[in-house]
């Protein structure tokens, strides 16, 4: 990004910012930043600029991407041995992906920093009781309590400890494997923050997105990815327009940079083959080169008679086949897959062996279900399958 670009770019303190927590004690708050913003970035600006290289090549249909990893991560859940169950899943999947394709794939988790979530609604009631609704590690607990649902700024520092010893683990791993996360917390992105060059980098994760819910044009979030120089995504659901993803590119990429941006649609099974077609033909038709992901999980989220969030892995994979299929048609490259998922074995999705009957044995999602590790195997076959 150039230093001219950011010159023209609102401060996004001025702007409204969407799905933020409201912190009981802003001087405490304070505090937190001014630490945070004194410690080492948790990324290199090179290891940013590699993902952007590597992700260049899947703009261009030379490769391919796979994202993944929890909804949430906890940071009661933070171990070497959690950890190294994740990559491996990956790497797992990774190779029967490329070896589906003949293309390399870009492995990215979602890890090292998701800790946050935006909600749609600022509050849950239970037996009557309203609170604060969870939005994360990074702002409040769990438990029904006040004392837990009450966002305490000091949860940013703890979060920004166990990225960094996720990342430890992953570079000791001796596999290149980037990470990402939702860029949900303004404040603690800014603070991480770091200016190399004249070049803007948030030093929290190698790639940060937007979500569905904070992608406003005029919005704070917008406002600060435009400043910054990693590799950025932005999440598209069923109400994008052309013209708003459109616009979007002229906000985050204008200058056309292959790699810099790529949009994840998340669109529902029922509705992929419907709405993506206008979507990609106009922003193909631009010239931008953005890299298309494919999110399966999010559009297909519904309540189970027990009451558990869950997601049938025969919709995940509907829409995934339904993705490619649009790409397959216009001639344009279907770039990866995004999805949330865990190296552990719980029972959060149906299908793969787990029934209706089977959530309740090992639901450990504090938000949305994942794919345990058999599951998503079997997916990856699935999709190498469509692939071939």
């Amino acid at each position: 990004m150039s230093e001219s670009t950011i010159d023209t770019v609102p401060d996004w303190r001025t702007l409204v910012a969407c799905q933020q927590p409201e912190w009981p004690d802003q001087a405490r708050l304070g505090e937190v930043v001014d630490d945070l913003a004194a410690s080492p970035a948790l990324v290199t600006p090179w290891e940013c600029d590699a993902l952007t290289a590597r992700l260049a090549k899947v703009a261009e249909g030379r490769a391919f991407l796979l994202q993944g990893g929890d909804c949430a991560e906890r940071l009661d859940s933070v171990s070497a041995q959690t950890i190294r169950r994740k990559l491996r899943l990956l790497q797992q999947m990774s190779v029967i992906l490329s070896s589906a394709s003949t293309l390399p794939v870009v492995t990215v988790g979602r890890i090292a920093g998701q800790y946050a979530k935006p909600r749609s609604s600022p509050t849950e009631t239970v037996d009557g009781r309203t609170l604060p609704v969870y939005r994360g590690d990074a702002v409040n607990g769990t438990g029904f309590t006040r004392t837990e649902r009450q966002p305490d700024p000091f949860r940013l520092r703890r979060v920004y400890d166990a990225s960094q010893y996720t990342l430890d683990v992953l570079r000791a791993s001796g596999a290149e494997v980037f990470a990402s996360h939702e860029g949900l917390l303004l404040d603690y992105e800014d603070a991480l923050t770091h200016e190399r060059s004249g070049r803007r980098y948030a030093g929290s994760g190698h790639m940060l997105w937007i979500g569905d819910r904070t992608r406003q044009l005029d919005g704070a979030h917008v406002a600060y990815f435009a400043t910054i120089d990693n590799p950025i995504a932005v999440k598209l659901g069923p109400s994008t327009t052309p013209e708003h993803a459109l616009a979007l590119i002229d906000r985050l990429d204008p200058d056309r940079r292959p790699g810099r941006l790529t949009f994840i649609v998340r669109l529902g099974a029922r509705r992929v083959r419907d709405l993506l077609p206008e979507l990609v033909e106009k922003v193909n038709a631009s010239g931008a080169p953005v890299v298309w992901v494919c999110d399966p999980m999010h559009g297909n989220t519904f309540q189970a008679p027990c009451r558990h969030k869950t997601r049938r892995v025969d919709d995940v994979l509907d829409e995934v086949a339904g993705f490619l299929e649009v790409h397959r048609a216009l001639g344009t490259h279907a770039g990866g897959l995004h999805m949330e998922l865990t190296g552990e074995d719980v029972t959060e999705c149906v299908g793969g062996g787990v029934g209706f009957e089977d959530l309740h044995r090992v639901y450990e999602s504090a938000c949305d279900p994942r794919l345990n590790a058999g599951q998503a195997l079997e997916l990856a076959f699935l999709v190498a399958e469509m692939l071939r």
